[in-house]
């Protein structure tokens, strides 16, 4: 079933469920928004239209979007790493992170 452009969720699972096939929800932010919308244990296939329409427009507030802003405006160290281009995670960067830093692809020696 579409929601909205670019999501799709299965039509056999419980809306709990199948809200975290989305990127960027998972279980507390699906349960989170389903009490919201008091739309709670209910199956996919079961939703009427009315109720697919208000989901798909409380979807598309993009949640990642936001809260990768927050971190950016409040300047903590993720924000920065985000604003950077850099990883926020603590993984190493001297000799990873290529995809993340993007400076081109390496030189390779012969």
């Amino acid at each position: 079933m579409f929601v909205k452009a670019g999501m799709e969720i299965p039509d056999d699972k419980r809306l709990e469920c199948a809200l975290q096939y989305i990127h960027g929800i998972g279980r507390a932010r699906a349960r989170q928004i389903l009490s919201d919308l008091s739309l709670v244990n209910k199956h996919v296939k079961d939703l009427t239209k009315r109720e697919v329409y208000v989901l798909g427009e409380e979807l598309s507030k993009g949640y990642v979007e936001r809260d990768v802003r927050r971190l950016v405006d409040i300047q903590c160290y993720r924000g920065i790493r985000h604003s950077d281009g850099l990883p926020c995670r603590g993984q190493r960067t001297k000799t990873n992170a290529r995809t993340q830093k993007d400076r081109g692809s390496p030189v390779k020696k012969r």
